[in-house]
């Protein structure tokens, strides 16, 4: 009895490599930012902070772009400018451009947020430790 003879395997093709495409964080195309802040027409007020919440006040009018009308409809509840940038995918940059002229524009209102007190009052505390002593 003989033993079987092998039989080498032919190596499958392999499929062509994608395309390089651009990586993990990185934007398609870096022009297109431009195209959405717009030009640098005149000034600017960049005094919207990470944590300013912006509210809309308008519905996204006939000539806005896409990114101002996402902006409305997003901001139809209040959301600070990071929540934005994240939801849309843009740098805090292009949102801040956008923010402001629409602010100028009246269709949104930018709102501080609200800051807590570092220190509680002395009176609710009391009230709270008189509440837990009594039960």
């Amino acid at each position: 009895m003989t033993p079987p003879q092998r039989q080498r395997r032919q190596p499958r093709e392999q499929p062509p490599p994608p395309p390089p495409g651009p990586g993990p964080g990185k934007q398609k195309n870096p022009e297109r930012l431009f195209v959405v802040a717009g030009p640098d027409g005149g000034e600017r007020d960049g005094d919207l902070d990470l944590v300013a919440l912006i509210v809309a006040r308008a519905d996204p009018p006939p000539a806005a772009t896409p990114e101002q009308s996402a902006l409305l409809r997003l901001t139809s509840t209040p959301l600070s400018v990071a929540e934005l940038s994240a939801y849309l995918n843009l740098p805090f940059s292009v949102i801040t451009v956008l923010l402001t002229d629409m602010l100028a524009a009246g269709l949104v209102t930018a709102r501080a947020p609200i800051v807590r007190q570092a220190v509680a009052d002395r009176s609710i505390l009391e009230a709270v430790m008189h509440g837990l002593q009594r039960l």
